[in-house]
């Protein structure tokens, strides 16, 4: 499925601002990262030949966007392994005046406005695919207590 097909079956209300999300994604992604789209979903990922020790067999996914019945949805898996990362993406996030609405992982968006645009461009361009993957098995080790 290419990226135009996945626009037209999306709702006409969101191709625009999935469009324009997705531009800010592929602009500031660093390189080795693999665009997939499915039905439901963009993502960007670390290919399988470069890290396969995944827990579920797939690709490593570091953003993902989505959209949902009522809003939208843009993971940023670079962030969830980083608890100091994410606290000052939050601080400038606020900053910004704009509608803060996340889950763990995600930025939940209705309107394109919602987004201050250059701080998740920041985001998506914080981390290359080693500092991904170092993040990842720095993950699976076991915490020392």
């Amino acid at each position: 499925m290419t990226f135009e097909e996945y626009l037209e079956g999306l709702p006409e209300e969101r191709r625009a601002m999935v469009a324009a999300v997705r531009r800010i994604v592929v602009d500031r992604l660093p390189d080795g990262y693999v665009e997939s789209i499915t039905p439901a979903l963009v993502t960007y990922d670390v290919p399988l030949e470069r890290y396969a020790d995944t827990y579920n067999g797939k690709p490593l996914n570091y953003v993902a966007l989505a959209p949902q019945k009522r809003y939208v949805s843009l993971y940023l898996m670079g962030l969830y392994g980083q608890p100091e990362q994410a606290a000052e993406f939050e601080r400038a996030y606020r900053a910004t005046g704009k509608r803060y609405d996340v889950g763990k992982s995600c930025v939940r968006f209705r309107r394109l406005d919602d987004l201050p645009l250059d701080l998740i461009g920041d985001a998506v361009a914080a981390l290359d695919v080693d500092g991904f993957v170092a993040l990842a098995e720095a993950a699976k080790r076991p915490r020392r207590k």
